[in-house]
């Protein structure tokens, strides 16, 4: 099969976690929903353009393209109708799919189950390592965006691209405020949890902004290698000495050539999601067409300076204030400092012509109301009672089930 070149092609991975119904406790029942479907314990199964797969959490369940989908129009009705199919399957075990990238109270150290069928042998080799008993694995759900390179010269381009683009994602699509039932002090926790999952051998994660490395001689010898090293003396039968183990907010997947960004938070239905991604792409396509900066220009940007504009957004989400003016002027901003979302307004006005009404209308919610984890925290207030966090959580649930975005005017 001939590669793909620039935009051919979309992979897209949405993942959720399985709660009770009623209590909304994590219930770990993967594997029970893919034998119902499949007959038999397995790991993936398809249904169609859609595959079911599990995760390391046996709570959680990952949705995602059969193969490169050809366009993400169509795609939020693809998965929506795979939503409610899984949602049969659960409520005869008393359960249902929930968004958001972290279960406001789960406990990992007494409710984290690791995925024990096929494949189980590189979850328990994480979990020697690392530890997997921690927000940071078993309570972290995220939306990957898989996109095609067709040679170097295009892989070279869209890594400048999407490492520009990167450390903003979080402000559009932070959706994890909570975590053990109290309020973070962050908008995105997910992935401030991430960042630090795999602290014993930093060198996976790096500054979760991939180095400026353009070529994929130089991807493999900066980045792969040493994270191969680094790993190696945990892992001397080199069972997680694959592209994979490489965890940066965007990693290179030469075997596919594909990059696959990984920094954002999953929202309360796929309708979200796909207009999200959509003006991810949009803006990409931009930015690689060098509609603000060249691609020199676009090169030169060190992943420290971008990983301080990560923080800032992890921390404060849409609230936060950019004040690195190089930033700023890449979008033809001149002041000192602005608000992240005027950066975000800028792009959404680029892309608008090649955005679709219906995403247009999602994209411009997020602006007016916040993104989903400035709703929930609009919803819930300041004082968490646990009966009001089952409310509104319950209510999210409610809008993957319907495939309705999560406003503050929601009904009971």
């Amino acid at each position: 099969m001939p590669n793909l070149h620039l935009f051919e092609g979309f992979g897209v991975e949405l993942e959720y976690m399985i709660v009770e119904a009623d209590t909304l406790k994590v219930l770990p029942v993967t594997d029970q929903v893919l034998k119902l479907f499949h007959g038999e314990f397995i790991d993936e199964i398809e249904n169609g353009a859609i595959s079911w797969s599990n995760e390391l959490a046996l709570h959680v369940i990952e949705l995602k393209t059969n193969g490169p989908a050809k366009s993400l129009a169509g795609l939020a009705d693809q998965f929506a109708e795979n939503v409610r199919q899984i949602n049969k399957m659960l409520k005869p075990l008393g359960g249902k799919l929930m968004p958001t990238a972290m279960h406001p109270f789960m406990d990992p150290d007494s409710e984290m189950k690791i995925w024990p069928h096929e494949r189980n042998e590189i979850y328990e080799k994480y979990n020697s390592i690392f530890n997997c008993k921690g927000h940071g694995w078993s309570n972290l759900q995220s939306i990957h965006l898989n996109l095609p390179f067709g040679n170097d010269e295009e892989f070279g381009r869209l890594h400048a691209a999407i490492r520009i683009l990167l450390p903003i994602l979080p402000a559009l699509a932070a959706s994890s405020p909570i975590q053990d039932g109290i309020y973070s002090g962050l908008k995105d926790t997910r992935l401030s949890v991430y960042q630090r999952n795999q602290e014993r051998v930093p060198e996976i994660t790096g500054r979760v902004i991939p180095e400026a490395v353009f070529t994929q001689q130089d991807y493999e010898e900066k980045i792969l290698k040493r994270t191969y090293d680094a790993i190696a003396p945990y892992d001397p039968e080199g069972t997680l000495q694959e592209e994979w183990l490489n965890s940066r907010g965007a990693i290179a997947r030469f075997e596919r050539n594909a990059i696959e960004i990984r920094v954002l938070d999953i929202q309360e239905c796929p309708a979200a999601d796909m207009a999200i991604l959509a003006l991810i792409v949009e803006v990409l396509k931009l930015m690689i067409d060098e509609a603000w900066i060249p691609f020199k220009e676009q090169q030169q940007w060190h992943e420290d300076d971008l990983f301080a504009i990560l923080k800032t957004c992890i921390e404060f989400g849409d609230a936060a204030s950019i004040h690195n003016q190089a930033y700023l002027k890449i979008f033809q901003l001149e002041q000192a400092h602005a608000p992240v979302m005027e950066i975000w307004k800028t792009m959404i006005n680029k892309a608008k012509p090649n955005l679709a009404e219906k995403d247009l209308a999602i994209l411009a919610l997020i602006i007016e109301q916040g993104n989903l984890s400035t709703r929930i925290y609009k919803a819930l207030g300041v004082n968490l009672e646990r009966s009001l966090v089952l409310k509104v959580y319950g209510q999210l649930a409610k809008c993957l089930e319907d495939n309705q975005v999560f406003t503050l005017q929601s009904p009971e």
